[in-house]
C-alpha cells in the first residue's frame, strides 16, 4: 500500500510538472493575444487551473511565479477599472503567491513583518535569481497601494516595496522591460514633495522604462501621462504621450500585445477625462 501510495504521489507531481509547462506556453500565448474579448474571457479560467495545481503542488516555484504575475496582469488589465475592491483581492492573492516563493528564506519570513531595516538587511540574502519572485511580488503590492491611496494601513509599507524594487534595480534594471523603473517614475510623480515625491527622478525613471523597451511597452506612456504628466501640468505631454498609445500599431511588440492592446483602452478612457485634470 506505500509503495503504490508513493507511486500515485509520485505520478501526481510528474502530471502537475508537466502541465507547468503547458500553462506557462498557455501565458505566452495569452500575452499575445490582440482580441481583449477573448482574453477576459479565458484568463479567469487559466488562474482557476493554476490556483487548484498550487494546491496540489504548494512548493512549486513556476507555479507559485506565473500566479504572482497572472493575478497582477489580471487586476489590472480587467478589473481594477470597474472595482478597486475586486481587484485589491487579486493583487493581495498575486503577492503572496510571490511571497510564498521568497519565505522560503527564514531570514526574511522573520523580518517581513518587522521594521524597514532588518526587512532591507534581509533582503541582501538574495541574488539575481531572485529578481522575478522579488519584482512580481512588489508589483502586486504596489499595484495594490496604488488603487487604495486614501488607506494609511496600506501605504504603511511602501518603505519594504521601494526596498523590494530597489533591489530589482541593482541587480537587474531591464527586467519586465524596466518594470522598477517604471514604479519608481509612477511613485516619485505621484505623491506630492512633502511625502517624498519627485518629478525630476520621475522623469529619469520613465525615461529609462521607455529606453528598457525601446519605447515598445505602451503602459510606460500611459501612466507617464497618467502621474508625469499629470502632476507636472504638461497637458501638451499628456495628449502626446496617450496619442503615441492608441495609434500605435499592432504586434509592436507581439509578446506583450495583450499588455499594449489593455493600455490602449486605458489611454482612450483617460483622454475623454482631460479636463478632469488640466
Amino acid at each position: 500500500m506505500l509503495v503504490f501510495s508513493l507511486q500515485g504521489c509520485s505520478f501526481t507531481q510528474l502530471t502537475i510538472s508537466a502541465t507547468s509547462v503547458i500553462i506557462e506556453g498557455g501565458f505566452k500565448a495569452m500575452n499575445q493575444e490582440t482580441d481583449l474579448q477573448i482574453a477576459s474571457q479565458a484568463i479567469p479560467t487559466d488562474l482557476k487551473l493554476l490556483d487548484g495545481l498550487i494546491l496540489e503542488s504548494p512548493n512549486n516555484e513556476r507555479l507559485l511565479l506565473l500566479g504572482a504575475q497572472g493575478y497582477s496582469s489580471y487586476a489590472l488589465g480587467f478589473v481594477e477599472d470597474s472595482s478597486k475592491v475586486r481587484a485589491s483581492l487579486f493583487y493581495l492573492r498575486a503577492r503572496d503567491y510571490g511571497l510564498r516563493i521568497l519565505f522560503k528564506n527564514d531570514d526574511f519570513k522573520k523580518a517581513f513583518d518587522g521594521n524597514i531595516e532588518d526587512f532591507t538587511k534581509a533582503m541582501d540574502e538574495f541574488g539575481k535569481d531572485d529578481v522575478p519572485a522579488i519584482f512580481w511580488s512588489a508589483n502586486a503590492w504596489g499595484s495594490y497601494m496604488n488603487i487604495n491611496r486614501d488607506n494609511t494601513d496600506a501605504l504603511a509599507d511602501l518603505p519594504k516595496v521601494e526596498a523590494m524594487m530597489n533591489f530589482v534595480l541593482k541587480y537587474d534594471e531591464t527586467f519586465f522591460y524596466g518594470g522598477s523603473h517604471l514604479f519608481f517614475g509612477t511613485i516619485l510623480s505621484s505623491l506630492p514633495a512633502m511625502f517624498g515625491g519627485d518629478t525630476a527622478s520621475a522623469r529619469v525613471h520613465f525615461e529609462k522604462a521607455v529606453q528598457a523597451s525601446e519605447g515598445k511597452f505602451l503602459m510606460v506612456y500611459y501612466y507617464y501621462a497618467k502621474s508625469y504628466a499629470v502632476m507636472t501640468q504638461n497637458k501638451d505631454m499628456f495628449e502626446t504621450f496617450l496619442h503615441k498609445v492608441i495609434d500605435a500599431p499592432e504586434n509592436l511588440l507581439p509578446e506583450q500585445n495583450l499588455a499594449n492592446e489593455i493600455a490602449k483602452v486605458k489611454a482612450a478612457e483617460l483622454l475623454k477625462h482631460e479636463s478632469d485634470y488640466f
